[in-house]
């Protein structure tokens, strides 16, 4: 187990590398001078150069990817070159919010497209079958935006059950907090329940299927006993790593949310650094959302290796 915890760890680390090698030049390619954007289009071109110096962005570009790279590794992450605050400060207080959004979210689709999945597979071919299935696929296919109106016209605007804002003061309860961001959570949980339940459905049938639960059967096992004791275990592994994989998609992934609510999460956060080319929040902000993916994914594959020990073993071989 230790030796493929490590083998996974250094390719979490190989993959960190290569992502802020891409990320340093991806921001760098971005049109526009930094100091000419600080200071505006009409700026004085010596004010520019002299603010680009003091910057440190007129450096080879090898002298500041070592320069950031480091201040990075050991927690120094910059000035914002839009807000002028630590960009650490920024990115907490953003990635606190989008946990929340994604949080909320989770709690919401991973058991119900879990169960949806289950009930699909049982009733494999029959009407419920076909509704779930389809229904998912049409709510994955459908534009987030799209779904973010239709909700917010049927829920806020004509049942008014629902608050449109998601902004609420920080010491607000948590049943408060949790009431503005069920809203906003619901085109994920749409985005989700079809990819979740498929998954969760194809396990399912291939463990119903498999000779472990017809012995089980012959066995004169009741029926509840079979699914519950020798099917989902073995049904739900491949599920467990879907769920851990889209904690990065929920929280670096909900620009478009984000935008139609107003919601200050690190999607809208790095969505406005990109137009600002405020290069520390870029680079900072897709990193930690590099982190927090990968960080999921080591997660998963620990959870999905104790489940399934042959994992391990294939690794060693």
């Amino acid at each position: 187990m230790l030796r493929f915890l490590a083998r996974r760890t250094a390719l979490a680390l190989v993959t960190l590398w290569v992502l802020s090698v891409i990320i340093f030049l991806a921001s760098h390619a971005l049109p526009g001078d930094v100091g000419k954007r600080i200071l505006g289009p009409f700026a004085d071109p010596r004010a520019v150069v002299t603010l680009d110096h003091s910057l440190g962005v007129d450096r080879p570009l090898l002298v500041q990817y070592l320069s950031w790279i480091g201040g990075f590794v050991h927690g120094d992450l910059g000035m914002s070159l839009s807000f002028h605050v630590p960009v650490s400060e920024l990115l907490l207080r953003g990635l606190g919010n989008s946990a929340k959004l994604a949080a909320v979210a989770f709690v919401i689709v991973v058991p119900l497209s879990i169960f949806g999945g289950i009930v699909a597979a049982l009733r494999r071919g029959r009407l419920l079958d076909r509704v779930i299935t389809v229904g998912g696929l049409s709510a994955t296919a459908m534009p987030e935006f799209v779904t973010s109106i239709v909700l917010i016209l049927v829920f806020s605007v004509t049942l008014k059950v629902l608050p449109i804002s998601v902004q609420v003061p920080a010491d607000a309860d948590p049943l408060t907090q949790i009431y503005h961001l069920i809203l906003p959570s619901l085109p994920l949980v749409l985005v989700l329940f079809g990819y979740i339940a498929r998954i969760t459905r194809a396990g399912m049938i291939e463990a119903l299927e498999s000779d472990y639960t017809r012995t089980a059967v012959l066995k004169g096992l009741p029926w509840r006993t079979v699914v519950i004791r020798h099917v989902l275990r073995n049904a739900l592994m491949p599920t467990i790593a879907v769920v851990a994989t889209q904690t990065g998609y929920l929280i670096g992934g909900l620009v478009v949310i984000e935008t139609m609510f107003n919601y200050q999460g690190i999607g809208q956060l790095l969505y406005t650094a990109v137009s600002q080319k405020d290069f520390p929040l870029i680079q900072a902000g897709v990193m930690t959302v590099g982190i927090v993916y990968l960080g999921a994914t080591l997660l998963a594959d620990i959870s999905y290796s104790l489940l399934n020990p042959r994992i391990r073993l294939a690794g060693r071989e």
